[in-house]
């Protein structure tokens, strides 16, 4: 009697983990389609998901926010380019629960993550704004100068580059409002608006030729 409860138990837990997993994939095949994943990224998305799951970290939490976050942390993971913004905007789940979710993934799954370099981001962000070349090249300057003081570790890559092309815009005469950068970089403008203080602080009021 005691193998067959167990055996019972078993049973339903299996169960449950397959409706869960079978919700799950459902979303994320919704929110790849939508967004153009590549079925690489989906797949590492899921493993993501199902080590969460296995992890009990759903006890209590949305599907739908997990899906949101292991797809966003496939994409960091395979360098795919893909903001958080884009993710939430698709997603049932909010952009903070989902922002949270990432975080939790992170450091319970002991997740690392390559570490983006903003100028990487600056062509993309320029592109959408229509900003000119000149404007484009003062922003890579002046994250390649902020590098060179050491101000760069540890700040949200996107953030810094809307912040590194706002005063270059500002610089170069070809000026753009905060809020567009910030939407067009997939950032707020608090976000901006924080790197761009930081950016400044490091590098005072000295002009890049």
């Amino acid at each position: 009697m005691t193998r067959l409860r167990r055996f019972d138990n078993r049973s339903k837990f299996d169960e449950t983990e397959q409706r869960n997993l079978s919700t799950a994939m459902a979303e994320l095949d919704r929110i790849a389609t939508q967004i153009h994943i590549p079925q690489n990224v989906k797949e590492r998305a899921a493993l993501i998901y199902r080590k969460a799951l296995k992890a009990d970290l759903l006890r209590g939490r949305s599907i739908d926010g997990f899906v949101a976050a292991s797809l966003y942390a496939a994409c960091r993971h395979l360098s795919l380019p893909r903001p958080l913004s884009e993710i939430t905007a698709v997603s049932t789940r909010n952009h903070a629960e989902v922002a949270r979710t990432y975080r939790l993934l992170i450091k319970e799954l002991h997740l690392k993550m390559p570490v983006d370099d903003p100028m990487k981001f600056v062509p993309s962000i320029a592109s959408k704004l229509e900003l000119e070349p000149r404007t484009q090249q003062y922003a890579v300057d002046l994250l390649r100068e902020a590098k060179k003081h050491r101000g760069l570790t540890g700040k949200d890559p996107r953030g810094l580059a809307a912040a590194a092309l706002y005063k270059a815009s500002i610089e170069t005469n070809d000026k753009r409002i905060q809020k567009d950068i910030a939407e067009a970089a997939g950032t707020t403008e608090v976000t901006l608006r924080n790197r761009l203080r930081g950016i400044e602080d490091l590098l005072g009021s000295n002009t890049i030729n």
